[in-house]
């Protein structure tokens, strides 16, 4: 069984556009490596939030991609194509019929079947099904073979076990080098301190904290603000907002300014272990981060060594004050060799093949 290769049918939100899909990024990173390592991949994604109109990538050739469109008819064909294949994922956040993939997806288990949750923002999920004891989902979770999730650590492992999960286990974000590396520096994003997000309630708070304040208390540096959805906020006059940044444009909007700024969702802080893609993707330019606190930093990298980490935005104000160049790219450099040698999406890939053949194993023997 070790050397079988599997074919995979996965349901997320989007493969081929990063548009108001900040999961798309991870998706490309995992399937391309578990491609590379032999794994059949078809991803089912609806076509829906104007996504298809936005693709910033043509259908890859490391995964067979199955656009339907947005009706339940749809939706149970995908269904029926799924059926043939070893494993069957159903991701968080897909967007359109998630309730009816998540229950149906698990009429296609069998011995030979694996199906699996995986959990692309835990801790939405988590507070919801916590915060409405009627939720469907409650009753799905003991069912799957298993929860995979993007972070979390152990209090996201825990919360599930707790609510009968089988088996939870972190599958954390990473570096994809095929698409995030070092380029030369793009006039278009100079500036001091550059932040990428979109603008969504669990995350506008803390943007107001780590970003908008330093600007305003640091008002001879230059800062840049990415992402939809900033247009009407009010800013200071030294920062720039500049829109969506389309995926091939992230390696320049990484390495071009002095750091860039990565700040978490109010979930994401307050669960842990939970870093965003975009750390990797920064830090895989060489890229002089700086992050707002969260446990588990130092699970990734080493605090003042290879990233920069601040409790609030006067401290985020106070690194930019005595930031030189000089210290910026040594942190980079850092950052650099810590993810290339720790955190890419061929080391997720590993792990990941190695607890999907431990799991095919076990049911094996039992089944003997």
């Amino acid at each position: 069984m070790k050397n079988k290769k599997l074919k995979i049918a996965f349901f997320g939100s989007s493969l081929v556009s990063a548009y108001w899909n900040g999961a798309a990024t991870y998706y490309r990173g995992i399937i391309r490596a578990l491609s590379e390592r032999g794994h059949e991949v078809t991803f089912y994604e609806p076509d829906a939030y104007q996504r298809q109109e936005n693709r910033d990538m043509d259908d890859p050739d490391w995964a067979k991609v199955v656009v339907y469109e947005a009706t339940e008819a749809a939706a149970y064909k995908c269904l029926e194509q799924a059926a043939e294949a070893d494993m069957v994922v159903k991701a968080s956040g897909v967007g359109v019929f998630d309730e009816l993939l998540e229950r149906e997806v698990l009429k296609l288990q069998t011995d030979e079947r694996l199906v699996v949750f995986w959990d692309v923002d835990a801790p939405a999920t988590l507070d919801r099904v916590h915060n409405d004891p009627n939720d469907q989902f409650l009753q799905l979770i003991p069912q799957y073979d298993m929860v995979l999730t993007y972070g979390g650590g152990d209090p996201v492992v825990n919360a599930y076990e707790a609510l009968g999960a089988k088996k939870c286990i972190p599958i954390y974000n990473a570096l994809d080098t095929a698409t995030h590396f070092p380029v030369e520096p793009d006039a278009r994003f100079d500036c001091d301190l550059a932040f990428l997000g979109n603008r969504l309630p669990d995350r506008e708070a803390r943007v107001d904290e780590f970003f908008l304040k330093p600007a305003a208390l640091e008002l001879n540096k230059t800062f840049m603000i990415g992402g939809s959805g900033w247009g009407d906020k009010q800013m200071t006059d030294n920062v720039k907002y500049i829109g969506h940044v389309y995926t091939k444009d992230h390696n320049a909007f990484n390495c071009t300014p002095k750091a860039v700024l990565n700040i978490s969702r109010e979930s994401m802080a307050r669960y842990g272990f939970s870093p965003a893609t975009r750390v990797f993707e920064a830090a895989g330019a060489g890229a002089c981060i700086i992050t707002d606190y969260w446990e588990g930093i130092d699970f990734f990298f080493e605090p003042n060594v290879e990233i920069l980490v601040a409790k609030d935005g006067a401290e985020v104000a106070a690194i930019m004050a005595d930031l030189t160049e000089e210290k910026a790219k040594a942190i980079g450099e850092a950052a650099y060799r810590k993810v290339l040698a720790a955190h890419t999406y061929k080391h997720r890939a590993e792990q990941l093949e190695k607890l999907l053949y431990a799991k095919v194993k076990q049911t094996n023997e039992a089944l003997a």
